[in-house]
């Protein structure tokens, strides 16, 4: 849903979007208690919820965040706006355990949807008129701009390295306390491996926010993928103990998603900010389909040779594929045609 809700957010206004999006997140918490079928499921968590929060994630927030901020604040907005992601999952899931425990199931969903329409009023704050001077317009429409964007190559180099970030991150989400159990160690390591890359990820956002202001956005983006298949190459290396887990964790939660503030930027660079949220959709719905593969992928490898060793090969070989793949990319904005 990013890219469509890029685009009716650069269109029409954030606003309408950010509303509609925590309408539906609400609707589809408050009725999955009352969903009874597969299909009722699909519904309200499948589609309610998660165009939901699609509509309300980072190609419209960091859109309408880009359109408000002179350009050297950007990059650091869009770390905060990454880090907020991971402290709220932080805060939550305990949150919500707690409930589960105090009202059950029913109660914390019902929660949860009163959550997300107590945070209604922040969009009002969002998206009121400032003092900023507005976009510069394009000559070109959004659809120009997209087909221009899609014939790219350094656009076409992001969205295939932000494939390789939603393929680690939902094989590692996914899969992590599969790989403990295998070790023989305790669930528990799981979930607190889990937590310290959630918190990790808080201050990886933040620095690499900082660090777009600093060092091409390009070379920012190798050292993060290269990293990654470091420090798996060392995770394969090391003894599976607790501690193993937990550094692995904290090493990989660093760049979880703070390639967001770098990618968002070479964007923006490139095509400019005013069809941003249409734009970073598109790279995120990359992200997303990435995303399927490394979970589904995971699985399939545990059923067929009973360890995910094949998964962290190939984790490896796209992280280092995708370090690779961004030292082309261009940094200089695109020269649209003159208006006729």
């Amino acid at each position: 849903i990013q890219p469509v809700a890029g685009a009716f957010a650069d269109r029409y206004g954030a606003a309408r979007v950010l509303y509609g999006g925590l309408l539906l997140l609400a609707a589809g918490s408050a009725l999955t208690p009352f969903m009874s079928s597969t299909w009722g499921l699909i519904v309200s968590l499948g589609l309610l919820s998660a165009i939901g929060s699609g509509a309300g994630s980072f190609s419209v927030l960091i859109g309408a965040s880009s359109q408000r901020l002179p350009l050297d604040a950007r990059a650091a907005a869009s770390g905060v706006i990454n880090a907020g992601g991971s402290f709220g999952q932080f805060v939550f899931a305990p949150v919500l355990q707690s409930l589960i425990v105090l009202i059950g199931w029913m109660g914390a969903m019902w929660a949860l949807a009163l959550a997300s329409l107590a945070a209604m009023p922040l969009v009002r704050v969002l998206t009121r008129p400032t003092d900023a001077p507005p976009p510069v317009a394009h000559e070109s429409s959004l659809w120009q701009s997209l087909r221009q964007a899609l014939a790219d190559p350094s656009y076409q180099l992001l969205n295939i390295s932000f494939f390789t970030c939603g393929f680690h991150i939902a094989f590692l989400v996914t899969h992590l306390p599969g790989e403990v159990s295998l070790c023989g160690l305790p669930t528990s390591v799981a979930s607190w491996a889990l937590a310290i890359i959630g918190l990790s990820n808080i201050g990886g956002s933040l620095y690499a926010g900082a660090c777009v202001a600093r060092y091409r956005s390009k070379y920012i983006l190798f050292w993060m993928y290269g990293s990654r298949a470091m420090m798996i190459a060392l995770y394969l290396l090391a003894p599976k103990s607790d501690l193993t887990f937990y550094i692995f964790a904290a090493g990989l939660g660093f760049t979880w998603l703070a390639t967001v503030p770098p990618t968002a930027a070479l964007v923006g660079k490139l095509f400019g900010i005013r069809y941003l949220g249409t734009l970073f959709g598109v790279t995120l719905l990359s992200h997303q389909v990435g995303g399927f593969f490394g979970a589904y992928l995971g699985g399939m490898a545990l059923t067929q040779f009973g360890d995910y060793s094949w998964m962290w090969y190939a984790d490896m070989a796209l992280a280092s594929a995708a370090a690779i793949a961004n030292l082309p990319v261009r940094e200089t904005p695109v020269v649209r045609p003159a208006a006729a």
